[in-house]
This record gives structure tokens, C-alpha cells and sequence, in this order.
């Protein structure tokens, strides 16, 4: 748990939106999440094994395994083991115990809450999850934690960004009139584990480019148009290689 965090409720938008029917019957889901979307943008095929066929995977990264530990204790490679990456863990969990990041500035409005609401005619509701939500007198700030193998670029977190900003557009009724800012706290997997903090400001014109790329690869999951996306680095980590090579349409 975060150091001096105090909960309070968020408040998440429902509607009847008739797409969310469409998305329940191709998916057992009536909503869209962030994974989701960027699973049918890396590959449509794996979307298809993963969302529509609900198939379970072959195998799992060390990556998103310790990735996804490390994210749920902050609550609030092949030749890895698991003594090495205890202790990796441990350095990364006292880097952040010890850094400012630790003591959240301002008023917390949620740690993992949850938010889902339509971002735009025709597609389902967006569902996700915002790590940390908090505003001061004049903004509401949304945070996701990240860990990483090296410190992320201005670009690497500018790029990484479109969630956040989907979510600030579902968020922003929480304090209107307050400026709304995005940040990600990455935690290096180094030897020397360090806390960086990348703040983005949230642009009216990115937001509107996101949820474009939003409806389209919904309009193509709604088309059930599903091909694989051949690619080096991709392909490597793919929890569905063998499924994928066995694939004729």
C-alpha cells in the first residue's frame, strides 16, 4: 500500500450501449479493455486465439510474470531464475520504498479502480483499471506503474501513453475544470533499480486520434477480420506459436 494514501470511490460511467451486445457475443465480454485493443493492433490472429477462441497459452514470459508480481506488491529472460529475480524484486521494492514516488502528493481518489464508460458511438465501453488516481487544486492526475529492462525515452512514454489518455476521457467528469495529466512511474529491472516519473499532458488532438485508432480496430474485430502479423520480435514471445503455425483461415 502506498504511503498515506485514503480511498475514496471513483465514479465510473454505465450505459446501454447496444455495441457492447456485439462485443458479449463474439467475446463473452461486453466491453473492450486496453490489452485487448493492443493485442488485435500487435496481431489479430493472437486477439482471436486469445478473446474469440479463449484459448489459454502455451507458455508465459518471465517479463509479464514478473512484471505482473512486481505490480501487485506496489499496490499501495529464459536464463532468469527464481532466486534472481526474488532478488531483483526486492532491490526494485526498497528503490521505490525509498524514493518520493512512495508518499503520493495530494488527494487520492483510487488505488486500482476500476473505470468504464463509451468513448465514442458504435464501439463497446471501455473497461479497465487506473493504478493510482489522485488531484491537488488544480489537477487529476492518472498514474500507471511500469517496470522496465532501461529507462524509458520522452518518446517511449509518449508512445505508451494512448491508455492513459482513454482513461482520462472516461476520468475527466471526476474534477471538472481541472487539468488533466498522465503518469507513469517506471521501475528499472537494473542493477541499480531507479524510480522514473514521465508526466504527460493530456491533448485534446491525441485524445481524438486515439479513440479513431480505437474504432477502427473495432470495426475490424466486429468484421471478425483475423490474419497473423508475422514479426521478429513478436512472434518470439508469442504464448501461441504452435497454434499459430498449425492456423489455415
Amino acid at each position: 500500500m502506498i504511503a498515506g494514501a485514503e480511498l475514496f470511490p471513483v465514479i465510473t460511467t454505465t450505459s446501454t450501449n447496444p455495441a457492447n451486445e456485439v462485443a458479449r457475443v463474439l467475446t463473452g465480454r461486453d466491453y473492450l479493455s486496453w490489452s485487448a485493443i493492443s493485442t488485435f493492433r500487435t496481431c489479430p490472429l493472437k486477439y482471436w486465439f486469445r478473446y474469440v477462441a479463449g484459448m489459454p497459452e502455451e507458455s508465459a514470459s518471465s517479463a509479464l510474470v514478473f512484471g505482473t508480481g512486481i505490480h501487485a506488491a506496489i499496490q499501495f529472460g529464459s536464463t532468469e531464475t527464481r532466486a534472481s529475480l526474488d532478488a531483483l524484486a526486492a532491490k526494485m521494492l526498497t528503490a521505490f520504498l525509498n524514493s518520493p514516488a512512495a508518499s503520493v502528493q495530494g488527494r487520492v481518489l483510487g488505488v486500482e479502480e476500476e473505470i468504464r464508460g463509451t468513448l465514442v458511438e458504435g464501439v463497446p465501453d471501455l473497461y479497465g483499471r487506473i493504478d493510482l488516481v489522485t488531484e491537488d487544486e488544480d489537477r487529476l492526475v492518472l498514474t500507471d506503474f511500469k517496470t522496465s529492462r532501461a529507462k524509458w525515452s520522452p518518446e517511449q512514454a509518449e508512445d505508451a501513453g494512448e491508455q492513459l489518455l482513454l482513461y482520462s476521457k472516461l476520468a475527466g467528469d471526476l474534477a471538472p475544470g481541472k487539468k488533466l495529466v498522465t503518469r507513469f512511474l517506471v521501475l528499472t529491472k537494473t542493477k541499480d533499480p531507479v524510480i522514473e516519473e514521465h508526466l504527460g499532458e493530456v491533448r485534446p488532438d491525441r485524445v481524438a486520434r486515439t479513440v479513431t485508432s480505437v474504432e477502427r480496430v473495432w470495426k475490424a474485430i466486429a468484421s471478425e477480420n483475423f490474419y497473423p502479423a508475422p514479426s521478429v520480435i513478436g512472434c518470439a514471445s508469442c504464448g501461441y506459436r504452435q497454434a499459430c503455425s498449425e492456423w489455415r483461415g
